[in-house]
């Protein structure tokens, strides 16, 4: 993976944008310096080698497609969640203005499909199709995400679908890029699309359980930062339509009470979690996703060796400190 990764590094490093306008293109050159794993891209790379690609060079703009795409994204949900940092660093409406923002995020989109036709033609209409097709899922995803902001109550089947929309179709896209410009048939290309898909869901239902469970030092993130922000996460929405009808009105002044109020907020709404076993259906369910990635992978036509790079990938996705 790590040769991989490097070739992606060297192909964003190196993209070139026209110095003017500047407030167009220098946000674009500094939200591509804010580093990151660049899982996305070095997928679709994973997949072509996955399906017998040894030279990369034309599944590099593919790669690029996607990286960029996934910092568009990036730069709009930052503006519409008033987002003040990105991986540490300010956000592009706050290090510019939110006009800034919307129009660099949009040039983002329009290289994206740029890279897209570097694509060998012979497979342009099935590269230009899946982009477009997880592009507009992704905003789907978004989009359902603030409608359910507002809404007191949500279902599970709901929640997952809105997962699965915003962050998991995207893993999926990248591998099948990578599988289509390798010459994958349909079926090969479906399977792998799961794959990304089910690690997606269950990355996804990790991150829920570690912002309430994971370890200050290794997470990254201010631990039980969602419950104090009642952002609905797995956890949530299971312990809503659970809970029994006596212990609707602690849930209740939890949700509705201010976090400065609440000191003990983070504290009490683990001890229901706790009283609901609302954990424990979270791993379930984050490993009954994993299972069927890893049985995805199983049914793959290729020889086991090859597969072993994105099964490793997933299992150091899936498997963080908590």
């Amino acid at each position: 993976m790590q040769h991989l990764q490097q070739l992606v590094m060297e192909a964003i490093e190196t993209s070139k944008f026209p110095e003017t306008p500047s407030n167009l293109y220098d946000p674009i050159r500094y939200i591509l310096t804010l580093g990151g794993k660049r899982v996305r891209p070095v997928l679709t790379l994973m997949a072509a080698e996955l399906f017998g690609m040894r030279d990369m060079a034309d599944i590099i703009p593919a790669a690029k497609a996607v990286e960029f795409f996934h910092n568009f994204s990036l730069i709009h949900d930052d503006l519409m969640d008033k987002a003040p940092l990105r991986r540490g660093k300010t956000t592009v409406h706050e290090k510019w203005d939110a006009n800034i923002a919307i129009l660099s995020g949009d040039g983002l989109l329009v290289k994206a499909y740029e890279e897209i036709s570097k694509c060998n033609p012979v497979y342009l209409p099935a590269t230009l199709k899946i982009l477009s097709k997880v592009a507009m899922e992704v905003c789907e995803g978004q989009q359902l995400d603030m409608d359910y902001e507002s809404r007191s109550s949500l279902s599970m089947a709901e929640y997952l679908e809105m997962i699965r929309l915003k962050t998991s179709v995207l893993l999926g896209g990248a591998l099948q890029l990578g599988a289509i410009l390798s010459g994958a048939d349909e079926q090969q290309q479906q399977l792998i699309y799961d794959f990304g898909e089910n690690v997606g869901l269950a990355f996804q239902l990790q991150d829920d359980i570690l912002d309430a469970y994971g370890d200050p030092e290794t997470f990254g993130k201010i631990v039980g930062g969602d419950i104090l922000i009642n952002k609905k996460t797995f956890l949530l929405v299971k312990l809503m339509a659970v809970i029994s009808h006596e212990d609707k009105p602690i849930l209740k002044n939890l949700l509705e009470a201010p976090a400065e109020d609440t000191p003990s907020k983070i504290k009490d709404m683990l001890a229901l979690y706790g009283k609901y076993e609302i954990k424990a259906a979270a791993d379930k369910l984050k490993d009954s996703y994993t299972q069927r990635a890893f049985e995805k992978m199983e049914a793959l036509n290729v020889p086991n060796h090859r597969k072993e790079p994105l099964l490793v990938l997933a299992n150091n996705l899936l498997v963080r400190q908590q």
